[in-house]
């Protein structure tokens, strides 16, 4: 897509318009009340939110997006100087509430930007945006994929939310006694707190600013601010800590839960023993997981620290639904929208070989290489003895398969995990 033109989730960037996929915080980094760039597209529900997150915003510059509806763009083409349109739908992302990927048409071809997304097999909305993008495409092939890539990587395995959220009242059930803390966004999470209401017959505290957002999103008979009413509370992410459940301990027995597909490591100052910090979550496939999601949290109760567990309860597309998504719309090109962290790893690292036909991540070796790699192979045998030949063939081997990637590059790769910044951690 043409520079100048269309800007998503980037704020500083000179362009004509500017879409919006959703309200977490480190997809609006540089908007503010003062920003007035030029109009703003967004969902409806992200609109209705968009005052409360940035009082004093000019709301003219907003554009609200009906979902599944294709809208029309006349721009400027900064390269042919002349008028070009393009069309762009909003289809639903399954991320938080009022989430959507935008799907682009025109010039340059077709486009798909994820944002974040969760693409559950099991999931009603999932199935609709299946739908969605099936009716918009018609015969189209996507050019190129915009794609979430937090969890690209085979390591990141976790059940659907449906299962994550009964993990979550199991352990509530486990501890009648005791106060429960659950650490959540600002946005986010509002189905698990709603399962864990409506399967308990509780309401669930959160804080004032949290209610207003409650309530904007239609919520009202599920939460409180009142902490007589209830036991289980919902604070916010940056106040969920160790050291806040040992100090709550002190006056009630207290259980924390932190509903997160990262592998959060909450260390225990001065603590000599590695069981107290909260492991990475073990590998294991889907089916192994869905299985023993009830033993974990009744009868064989696992902690990761005295008073915390961690149940995989993510917002974001673990590697196994990536990967059904890229397989579903099989694009030319593919490329991931996080980019900001050393543990970063390039989601055609992963996905080359079950997306279409393009060469852009695939990086072909030439006959010249090729020649020359085989060449430099042959003299090294050559000139050795023949006690090594069976060690330098080993060697040619794997300095064959290597000529794109070092082997070194490869392990470094691919114990690489979701490309998270200290922001994105409060966005999972």
């Amino acid at each position: 897509m043409e520079r100048g033109m269309i800007s998503v989730d980037r704020w500083s960037e000179g362009s004509q318009v500017y879409f919006l996929t959703h309200l977490h915080a480190d997809h609006t980094v540089g908007l503010s009340p003062r920003w007035n760039k030029g109009p703003l597209f967004c969902s409806r529900i992200s609109a209705r939110l968009f005052h409360h997150k940035f009082p004093g915003f000019d709301t003219s510059l907003i554009r609200s997006l009906e979902i599944g509806q294709w809208h029309s763009l006349s721009l400027l083409s900064l390269s042919t100087n002349s008028q070009t349109t393009v069309q762009v739908m909003a289809i639903e992302a399954n991320h938080c509430p009022g989430a959507v990927m935008f799907l682009f048409r025109g010039a340059f071809g077709v486009t798909l930007y994820t944002g974040d997304f969760r693409w559950e097999v099991t999931s009603e909305i999932a199935q609709l945006g299946k739908t969605m993008l099936l009716n918009a495409l018609k015969n189209d092939k996507i050019d190129t994929l915009y794609i979430d890539n937090t969890y690209c990587n085979p390591s990141y395995s976790f059940p659907s939310r449906e299962v994550a959220a009964q993990q979550v009242v199991n352990i509530i059930d486990s501890y009648p006694e005791h106060d429960i803390i659950i650490g959540i966004d600002t946005l986010g999470k509002e189905d698990l707190l709603l399962y864990i209401s409506k399967m308990l017959k509780i309401k669930i505290w959160v804080w004032p600013e949290r209610l207003q957002t409650m309530h904007l999103l239609g919520l009202h008979d599920n939460f409180t601010t009142k902490t007589t009413l209830t036991r289980v509370r919902a604070v916010p992410r940056y106040s969920f800590s160790v050291e806040t459940l040992e100090a709550l301990n002190t006056m009630r027995p207290t259980i924390g839960i932190m509903p997160s597909g990262l592998p959060w490591k909450l260390k225990k100052v001065g603590c000599k023993d590695k069981s107290c910090g909260l492991s990475s979550l073990n590998k294991e496939t889907d089916n192994d997981l869905h299985m023993n999601m009830r033993n974990r949290y009744t009868n064989n109760i696992e902690k990761h620290h005295q008073y915390i567990y961690t149940v995989p309860y993510s917002d974001h597309s673990c590697f196994s639904e990536i990967v059904e998504f890229v397989k579903f719309l099989c694009p030319n090109n593919i490329k991931g929208i996080v980019s900001s962290s050393l543990s970063y790893v390039d989601p055609c690292y992963h996905l080359h070989n079950i997306y279409g036909t393009s060469s852009l991540c695939r990086k072909q070796v030439t006959k010249e290489e090729r020649a020359r790699v085989e060449g430099e192979c042959k003299a090294t045998l050559a000139c050795d003895g023949s006690d090594d030949v069976k060690l330098k063939r080993k060697r040619i081997k794997q300095y064959r398969l290597c000529v794109h990637k070092t082997r070194v590059s490869l392990l470094r790769r691919f114990n690489r995990g979701a490309k998270i910044t200290s922001e994105d951690c409060y966005d999972d």
